[in-house]
């Protein structure tokens, strides 16, 4: 039993190194979490009727 947990720790240090490899792959930008909500009251000021 006491052989497994050195090999344990080094699994556990190999997956959380390549975790953070795929997290550099990853895009984080994300659009809709940053959409533009239109026109403001200035806009609609100088274009009536629209």
């Amino acid at each position: 039993m006491l052989a497994i947990q050195p090999l344990l720790r080094r699994l556990t240090e190999i997956v959380t190194r390549w975790q953070g490899l795929l997290d550099l792959g990853r895009n984080r930008y994300r659009p809709e979490l940053h959409y533009m909500r239109g026109p403001g009251p200035k806009w609609h000021a100088k274009h009536p009727g629209t």
